[in-house]
């Protein structure tokens, strides 16, 4: 568990503005010092334009800001300015610009309208991953005390409860008692959904969102590892499987997060860690906590869709598609296919629940971002504008499919962040499909509803 100054280093307060300047190369030099990356986009990038027509937030708002070269450059141009010798002499004729107050404000809105889907990444003839730029430049921010309020508020309450709702242990209990109610009623079928139980086989980390806004992704879980009689639970101290360090504070939220999990799995006395739909969160716990635990993972940390591919692949599940009789389509989450090589399970799970699969065109590892990825879920008006116009590219794509020509498609998203950008999304874009997580459509064919 992190020590009590990494606690504080949670909550840090905001630097005053004569300090900014200051606070913010020092920062700066460290970060591109330490990480290989960000000195690989310091020094190669020849501005070739690749990213441009690749990047959703460009396409959508065609503010010259959001290509990700030049949202690099607010990095780049201070990095210059300071610690280059042709910077120093040279200036801006080697694109040096010395750090101001209005540069570090433009980060803040920038390094936050990017997505973090890596697609810039994918198109780069010298492999520049500008994710890592606006990773570095979220962490130098948070800093610097800058950090968006969704953000603040989901770290605050995943400190205190261990998910991101700010749910107490209660509350959890009574929802999930509901959404077995839910269940009984539906399939005829009385299943549980455990919370703690000692011993357990396997301890699931939902999204916190399937408890609220997804509760069929919640309830399609529970309907698998009931079906294989798995010995399973979910954790009220772990209810989450996002991980927001990712987002913004890599250094003490991430490890935070990440050693609580990891005491949890110990303390219940679990053999496997199964990770619900969660893309940033999948991508965190398949890459990232191995490095950030102070001793050895202490148990398997597998995806729930690499789990529900194996027993497909092995016979063990008797689906009935026709359960699932919508026209379909499936939306890639970017952590998934570009960082964590879901795009084959995903096709695996889903082309056996469904009558009518469609694929998206580009797909896999070339898919466009929802709109929403790092969790860009904004309400108010200015920023809510924004999050329709990343999804301009995403709603084409779906729209092409024409899974929504007769207003009862699917639009499965496997991933809690995709469905809250998405929900909106096809109400906005006018796309005729229901959002669907891809566990949801699982539990629907092994349990077919008894009324249908």
């Amino acid at each position: 568990m992190a020590n009590e100054s990494e606690m504080r280093a949670l909550f840090i307060n905001p630097v005053p503005d004569d300090r900014k300047v200051k606070e913010a190369l020092k920062h700066l030099k460290y970060l591109v010092e330490k990480y290989r990356p960000l000195m690989l986009a310091m020094e190669s990038c020849t501005k070739c334009g690749h990213c441009a027509e690749n990047c959703h937030t460009y396409l959508g708002t065609r503010d010259p800001n959001n290509i990700p070269t030049n949202r690099a450059d607010l990095f780049r141009k201070a990095w210059k300015a300071a610690y280059t010798l042709e910077g120093r002499l040279f200036g801006k004729l080697v694109g040096a610009e010395p750090l101001s107050l209005d540069t570090i404000n433009k980060m803040y809105s920038y390094f936050y309208q990017c997505n973090e889907c890596r697609r810039c990444a994918l198109v780069c003839p010298f492999g520049i991953d500008t994710c890592e730029v606006t990773f570095a430049g979220r962490q130098l921010l948070h800093w610097l005390g800058m950090v968006p309020k969704l953000q603040a508020q989901v770290g605050a309450a995943m400190y205190r409860t261990g998910n991101h709702t700010g749910l107490p242990k209660p509350g959890l209990v009574d929802t999930c008692e509901f959404l077995e109610e839910e269940m009984l009623e539906e399939t005829g079928v009385e299943i549980k959904i455990p919370i703690d139980k000692p011993n357990s086989d396997v301890l699931y980390i939902p999204s916190s969102a399937d408890f609220l806004l997804n509760p069929n992704t919640m309830m399609g879980a529970a309907k698998f590892f009931h079906y294989l009689g798995i010995n399973w639970t979910m954790s009220s101290e772990i209810a989450e499987a996002g991980n927001f360090g990712l987002l913004f504070d890599q250094r003490y939220t991430m490890r935070h997060n990440t050693m609580r999990l990891l005491n949890e799995a110990v303390k219940l006395g679990v053999k496997k860690i199964v990770w619900g739909e969660c893309g940033h969160g999948w991508r965190t716990g398949k890459m990232y906590v191995p490095s950030m635990a102070d001793r050895p993972i202490p148990v398997p940390i597998v995806h729930l869709h690499d789990e529900t591919a194996y027993y497909i692949r092995t016979g063990q599940l008797k689906l009935h598609p026709e359960a699932n009789d919508h026209p379909t389509t499936l939306h890639d989450p970017c952590n998934f296919t570009r960082a964590c090589n879901l795009a084959e399970k995903l096709r695996e799970v889903l082309k056996p629940c469904v009558t009518d699969f469609r694929e998206m065109t580009p797909n896999r590892e070339r898919n466009f971002c929802c709109g929403g990825g790092s969790a860009i879920l904004y309400d108010d008006p200015v920023m809510y504008d924004l999050r329709i116009k990343f999804s301009a590219k995403k709603a084409e794509q779906v729209r092409a499919t024409g899974v929504g020509e007769n207003g009862d498609g699917y639009l499965v998203a496997p991933c809690s962040i995709c469905k809250a950008q998405l929900y909106p999304m096809v109400e906005e874009h006018k796309l005729g499909v229901e959002v669907k997580g891809l566990i949801d459509l699982v539990g629907t064919a092994l349990y077919p509803p008894i009324n249908k």
